[in-house]
């Protein structure tokens, strides 16, 4: 059973200064590491830049056992731990690019009980090797962090599926451990509005959580949108951009791998310092380009979403979607890599103008999401009446091409539920009606909310505050230094 008893805020704080250096903490840090260390559950929604990283470290370095933090990329892992194994702090990660003797001396300092924290993809959480080590008796497990929270919205229901499963682990986990086992849960996330909330809520089955919701807006960022005639005048547009920023460090987000290596070569062959980042590169080869960035030996990247997550450097300050993003969170979070040093930063935004007659690239891009998300749910109602109603999900995937985008798929619609990580069940008797397959494409209306933002002529900050659940807050709000507020 594990030990409940925590140490002293005096410790604490002790522990705080002599590790990170800091005198104190900021809000609302401090009440986060009480919910942590007090064993609760927690949803916590912090602006990028905010230090949520400490909030989850140091509970899981005062106690006893192991912190199992569930990350979504290896560049974000790698950079947390290389950071906290350079303060001597027991911490490892296990993701696909480890040689095989790494991996096993990870596993084996999992064994031994030697780790506080460890990181790791749900993909690599669910996986037979590790799984088996996790569910031993006697391993001590405290708490399940899940970090950058927002994927499991984002990517759960069909790029990363794995996600929907992690509602399991807890109840299950606990199946193996003495009676009396208590295993927290807190998910962290920079942007989660009130529907990614629940979802988050619901998924990992929270308990009463206690809930930290800090707005997004920042004063040092000043966002802005443009249209792009045509795409020619895309190009243009962002070099005056860049002419306009000598030497300034920043950040240009394309849609696909092809899109950033062309425009990366364009910008080379013009003399500037840059390179393209993308998810086909090869690990050694992405760590390259993040430590030349961060050193500024290159002055901007050229990169799809794949980059950014858990990449601290702190004087960005631009930060430039060439194309828009699909999705308000997924744009919150890239402009907030800009100025997390509190000096003015920008973030521009260039689109197609509305109609798309004279380029109708935005649209195309729009309707291709749109209908891959639709085919996605066609073929998971198809499936629902093949599959067996209870199964396993290695067995099924191997009968059942896409099964595991349709599992989970089920699961968002409520139609599903994991027994276990592993084992499904299927309600009878719930029928996908035309009301759940409008509330069940929640991916399809945040697309459409990021179309309202790219033209909308209200302040942009109100309506970011208003699109994230502090309406409250937006009331009259004027911010004085969005390109709407400015004209």
């Amino acid at each position: 059973m594990n030990r409940l008893s925590s140490p002293s805020w005096h410790e604490v704080r002790a522990t705080f200064q002599n590790i990170w250096g800091y005198e104190d903490f900021r809000f609302p840090q401090s009440e986060i590491i009480h919910t942590l260390l007090a064993r609760k559950d927690a949803l916590i929604v912090m602006p990028t830049g905010g230090g949520k990283s400490i909030c989850f470290q140091l509970p899981a370095l005062l106690q006893t056992g192991l912190t199992l933090v569930i990350s979504p990329l290896v560049a974000l892992m790698e950079n947390q731990v290389q950071e906290l194994r350079e303060k001597k702090l027991p911490a490892a990660l296990l993701h696909s690019e480890l040689s095989s003797l790494q991996r096993r001396q990870t596993l084996q300092l999992l064994e031994n009980q030697q780790l506080r924290l460890l990181y790791l993809s749900p993909e690599t959480l669910l996986s037979p090797p590790v799984w088996e080590r996790l569910c031993k008796p006697e391993l001590n497990i405290t708490a399940i962090i899940l970090d950058e929270a927002h994927c499991l919205v984002q990517w759960g229901d069909t790029f990363r599926p794995a996600y929907r499963r992690l509602g399991a682990v807890r109840r299950t986990l606990l199946k193996t451990k003495p009676i009396g086992t208590k295993i927290s849960i807190a998910a962290f996330t920079a942007t989660a509005n009130p529907d990614a909330q629940k979802t988050i809520q619901k998924v990992l089955e929270l308990q009463q959580p206690e809930t930290f919701c800090l707005n997004p807006y920042r004063s040092n960022l000043n966002p802005s949108v443009r249209i792009a005639w045509t795409p020619n005048s895309r190009k243009n547009q962002l070099l005056k951009f860049i002419k306009n920023r000598p030497q300034q460090a920043g950040l240009v987000y394309v849609r696909t791998r092809r899109d950033s290596e062309d425009l990366a070569v364009w910008l080379e062959e013009l003399g500037y310092k840059t390179a393209a980042y993308h998810a086909g590169l090869g690990g050694e080869e992405r760590r390259e380009i993040e430590t030349s960035w961060i050193n500024d030996k290159i002055q901007f990247v050229v990169c799809t979403s794949a980059f950014g997550m858990g990449i601290n450097k702190s004087n960005v300050r631009w930060v430039v979607h060439f194309h828009a993003p699909l999705l308000l969170s997924e744009y919150v979070q890239e402009i907030g890599r800009a100025g997390r040093d509190g000096e003015p930063s920008d973030a521009l935004t260039l689109v197609s103008e509305p109609t798309g007659w004279l380029d109708n690239e935005d649209k195309q891009r729009q309707q291709f999401f749109e209908n891959k998300i639709r085919e996605q749910q066609q073929t998971a109602q198809q499936l629902v009446k093949k599959l067996p109603k209870r199964g396993q999900i290695d067995a099924i995937a191997q009968k059942f091409p896409h099964s595991t985008i349709a599992l989970s798929l089920l699961h968002s619609n409520n139609q599903l539920k994991w027994l276990d990580p592993f084992n499904y069940i299927i309600h009878p008797n719930t029928p996908y009606s035309s009301k759940a397959r409008s509330q069940s494409n929640p991916q399809l209306n945040a697309t459409k909310q990021m179309h309202q933002y790219l033209y909308t002529k209200q302040c942009r900050w109100q309506f970011l505050l208003n699109g994230f659940g502090f309406s409250q807050n937006a009331d009259n709000w004027h911010c004085g230094h969005c390109d709407n507020c400015r004209t």
